[in-house]
């Protein structure tokens, strides 16, 4: 039985980072749907506390969704890199990303980096690697390209 615990605390890195990358493409590649975008972004909350809840609520109010769907826009997401620091807990994770805005006619690429703290919670189908992030912050979203499709 020791053999097995030892296993499982070696594999919380991995596990840590694959969690922070399923939040990042479930909460950011969004489709011009409503019922996907409700589906994706309610997976993701899952993975998440009221920080993440907050920034959805605030794209709702500002109608960020309603304007993709309006406008026949896709995003997608592609995770660089993840970094985090296991030697002290809850575990303080960034996260370095790609969005691809794509419209009718062009394509934008944009920087986004994150951080946040991952906590240990229960496992459960909704929650498989057993984390919640906390203090999801966005510290850099910018431009970084544009072209035409």
């Amino acid at each position: 039985m020791l053999a097995l615990s030892q296993d499982v605390q070696q594999n919380r890195p991995v596990e840590a980072r694959e969690h922070i990358r399923r939040f990042h493409e479930l909460f950011f590649s969004l489709s011009p749907d409503k019922s996907a975008i409700e589906s994706n972004v309610q997976r993701a909350l899952y993975l998440s506390d009221e920080s993440a809840i907050g920034y959805y609520r605030n794209l709702q109010e500002k109608g960020y969704f309603n304007r993709m769907i309006a406008g026949n826009i896709s995003q997608t997401l592609t995770v660089d890199s993840i970094r985090g620091n296991f030697d002290s807990y809850p575990y303080r994770m960034k996260a370095y990303c790609r969005q691809h805005i794509i419209r009718s006619s062009s394509v934008t690429e944009r920087s986004l980096v994150t951080t946040c703290r991952l906590r240990n919670v229960t496992r459960s189908d909704n929650n498989p690697q057993g984390f919640l992030i906390e203090s999801f912050t966005i510290i850099e979203n910018r431009d970084i390209g544009q072209y035409e499709r």
